[in-house]
């Protein structure tokens, strides 16, 4: 079980890394296509392609800290748990 969440988080290192990817791609090619139309016209056009990808951004940042945090509950109660023993034998 350790090892299937090791490799969802690997995973998910690697769809961040894509998507910023996507993100530099996509507001690079869309700057360069409509850069001879004026620099206002590129600015919006690499604002608009860069936005798919951060919108993959945010929904792996999102799982990220959803997994992170599902750690730290175990954690605790874990440690709840000790308590619970420790105080319940005395």
């Amino acid at each position: 079980m350790i090892n299937r969440h090791n490799f969802f988080e690997k995973l998910l290192s690697l769809l961040q890394g894509a998507s910023w990817a996507l993100v530099f791609v996509g507001s690079t090619s869309s700057f360069l296509a409509l850069y001879h139309s004026g620099l206002f016209v590129a600015l919006i056009a690499a604002f608009l392609g860069a936005l798919i990808g951060l919108f993959f951004v945010v929904i792996f940042e999102i799982a990220q800290i959803q997994i992170d945090k599902l750690k730290e509950l175990k954690k605790q109660t874990k440690l709840l748990e000790q308590l619970l023993e420790s105080t319940s034998n005395n």
